[in-house]
């Protein structure tokens, strides 16, 4: 055996398969999942409902799987700034996209913003994610999708952070909610999250249910929303 032959049969494996370190990056390119198609909903009093979910999203785009994030109740407020260090990630990686649709600052706060605006960007929220989930159904999700195509052109992953809180709060009506999640196509893998109560208009249709709970939190010690944790 030459030793040309000695170093590619060590690169191969001894069974000729490639052995490439499984912990090496690897370029992110158009794929399609085996197995979605579940529902998952993240509630809870605790931090890191929407990390969890974004993570995911980071996991599955890393697979060269389409994903995108519709943010609801999330329009910013004094206290952190408008750009946010998730949306800069997430536009760093392929196949990842996100849109807002939160009204600025905190509904039933008395901080001076319009409630019934805060509904109005709820409701227009929904009415998105009515769409993106119509156009995964129009599309074949057991193939591959382009990972800088629109969000409109189908996705395998829809990620709709804090629709539980509009939901519980009445911002969007539980129902429908609960509708859009019965409605979906069978590929999709549709994340739910936010609320402090226990989104039961959801939870008895979903696949994966997290309650992700309180035990101390720096709020109630006097930090508040630190930049590269919470925003």
């Amino acid at each position: 055996m030459t030793d040309e032959t000695d170093d590619a049969s060590a690169a191969a494996g001894d069974d000729g398969t490639d052995s490439a370190d499984p912990l090496e990056p690897r370029p992110i390119e158009p794929a399609a999942p085996e197995e979605f198609g579940l529902t998952q909903v993240w509630w809870g009093d605790g931090k890191g409902k929407t990390t969890a979910a974004l993570g995911m999203g980071m996991r599955a785009a890393g697979h060269g799987y389409r994903v995108h994030v519709l943010q609801f109740m999330k329009g910013g407020t004094a206290s952190v700034e408008d750009v946010r260090g998730e949306y800069n990630a997430i536009a760093a990686l392929p196949g990842y996209s996100y849109e807002n649709s939160g009204h600025y600052g905190w509904h039933r706060f008395h901080d001076g913003t319009d409630d019934d605006e805060h509904a109005a960007r709820a409701r227009g929220g929904f009415e998105r994610a009515r769409d993106l989930v119509d156009a995964a159904g129009e599309a074949d999700l057991s193939s591959p999708l382009p990972l800088e195509a629109p969000a409109d052109d189908g996705v395998h992953m829809l990620i709709l952070d804090e629709i539980c809180y509009a939901g519980n709060r009445g911002l969007v009506d539980p129902d429908d909610v609960r509708d859009l999640v019965e409605s979906k196509p069978e590929d999709l893998e549709l994340v739910l999250t936010g609320g402090h109560e226990r989104p039961e208009f959801v939870t008895a249709v979903a696949d994966l249910v997290t309650n992700v709970r309180k035990e101390a939190h720096p709020l109630e010690s006097g930090h508040s929303a630190r930049k590269g944790t919470e925003y």
